[in-house]
């Protein structure tokens, strides 16, 4: 994959004798196994580069976060590394960093309202939502041919993640079109981030959701496709639909998309039940981030592939974008298993 080029220099690189400086990685939660993985590539990488790490996880407590980049700014970090848990409640100790001559690196998700922000780490997230909403419509074609108009539903991310607005805005652009034409309805009549988007991405609260939105508008009718922007949110939808007896007898399971490419979703998509995910290589982005912070200590240019999409509120944050990869069950074992990413023993 062409990303994993990206800082190659440093990619398995043995660590130097003089440590190059002390990086502080604060990571919104362990309940998600992404971001587990996110912060063993970094602290792999960094130390390879010759870095010291302090990385920390806040259990998507925002108080507790704050506490964490504010410990770290006291202990004197050269950089910051942050994947916020709410993008916009960090001005403060950004200023603080600031002050202190500390430079920071959204990563992943992007930190708003700040101009302390230096530069941005993510992918491709407009395209993550056009994959989402491509892989469901693909899917209707092929399980439910005959069945239009489509039922579909909608699920968005956390409201405070900047990245939640991308994923749904993406995926809207595939799917608004076929709403207008009327090739899919949407029985609920929920749309919109400010009604479908699911706080702190939790998996309970979607299966809630999925749950009430059987109840009130699919006792005539069948539901044939849900948007889902997240894994973790995906077996709740379908812990909802199974519990009322979808992909069981001749009532098959609706087209159910999903991102991050976890361990229990691609087990269900070998069983057939979840229909694709989004594989993000947080290898790639790891060394990127670890390339624009070596840049930035040696004060040179870090290395960057967009300058107009992110704006925080404050200013636009320059950004490296990587490739997201459409994930299902005709190319799972080729994109997961042939990067080295999980080994067949985890997904069997």
């Amino acid at each position: 994959m062409a990303t994993l080029a990206v800082g190659a220099s440093l990619w398995g690189s043995t660590a130097i004798a003089a440590d190059k400086g002390l990086v502080g990685i604060a990571m919104p939660t362990k309940s998600s196994a992404r971001w587990i993985t996110d912060g063993e590539s970094m602290v792999e990488r960094f130390k390879a580069a010759g870095y010291d790490t302090d990385l920390q996880y806040a259990e998507d407590d925002i108080p507790n976060q704050l506490a964490q980049i504010e410990n770290m700014i006291t202990k004197g970090v050269d950089v910051l590394v942050v994947a916020a848990i709410d993008g916009t409640t960090l001005t403060n100790a950004l200023e603080n960093a600031a002050a202190a001559d500390i430079k920071v690196i959204a990563y992943d998700r992007l930190i708003r309202d700040s101009d302390a922000v230096s530069y941005y780490a993510t992918f491709d997230n407009f395209k993550v939502g056009v994959q989402q909403a491509s892989s469901i419509v693909d899917g209707m074609k092929k399980r439910f041919p005959d069945q239009h108009p489509w039922n579909v539903e909608l699920f968005g991310g956390s409201p405070d993640d900047n990245n939640a607005y991308f994923f749904y805005n993406g995926a809207m652009s595939v799917l608004q079109p076929l709403i207008d034409s009327g090739d899919i309805v949407i029985p609920s009549g929920q749309m919109g981030m400010e009604k479908v988007g699911t706080l702190r991405w939790d998996g309970a609260v979607a299966q809630a959701r999925m749950d009430n939105l059987l109840s009130a508008n699919y006792t005539d009718k069948q539901v044939h496709g849900v948007l889902s922007p997240y894994d973790g949110l995906s077996i709740g939808i379908l812990s909802s639909l199974k519990g009322v007896g979808y992909g069981s007898g001749d009532v098959q399971l609706p087209i159910v998309s999903g991102q991050d490419a976890e361990v229990q979703s691609i087990k269900s998509i070998i069983a057939g039940e979840q229909y694709s995910t989004i594989f993000k290589d947080t290898r790639a982005l790891a060394q990127v981030t670890v390339g624009m912070v070596d840049a930035l200590l040696s004060g040179s240019e870090p290395e960057i592939n967009d300058t107009t999409t992110y704006d925080n509120g404050v200013k636009v944050v320059p950004s490296y974008l990587l490739e997201p990869i459409e994930v299902d069950a005709s190319n799972w074992e080729q994109v997961v298993i042939g990067s080295g990413y999980y080994t067949m023993d985890q997904v069997k």
